[in-house]
């Protein structure tokens, strides 16, 4: 006959020699769902602020700027120190002038600089509603 043992420090319980005491089995834990993907605050600054950018800030300069950057003064460069913000960079220019039309080499480059297919969606979709919010503006 065995006695269940009620009390935390286990002296008042009353159980027979040799009998075991169970601890409750804990399920086993679940594997963490992916945490969904997000940008920082300075990463939407870029996405934003890539907004006014136009698509030939993203080619290299021609030698025709080039000559009139040296006698007019160097013209202002838009490009990023960072590599990993100037990709999003460019990929958010890409997405606010061409929706989700953009081209397998930028989609490369924005993979390979730490970015996955959820920050592209989340871009997508906030280029969307920014489109959208301005389409029914009174």
């Amino acid at each position: 006959m065995a006695y269940l043992a009620l009390t935390d420090g286990g002296t008042g319980a009353i159980a027979p020699a040799g009998s075991q005491i169970f601890a409750p089995v804990q399920a086993p834990a679940a594997p963490k769902a992916h945490s969904p993907a997000g940008f920082s605050a300075l990463e939407w600054s870029v996405v934003m602020l890539a907004r006014h950018d136009r698509p030939s800030s993203l080619r290299e300069p021609g030698r025709i700027t080039r000559w009139l950057g040296r006698i007019f003064g160097e013209a202002f460069n838009r490009r990023l120190a960072d590599p990993r913000l100037e990709a999003l960079r460019r990929m958010a220019v890409l997405t606010w002038h061409h929706s989700y039309s953009v081209p397998k080499t930028e989609l490369k480059a924005f993979f390979a600089a730490g970015f996955d297919t959820d920050h592209y969606e989340l871009l997508g979709k906030r280029v969307a509603e920014v489109h959208v919010a301005r389409l029914f503006r009174k």
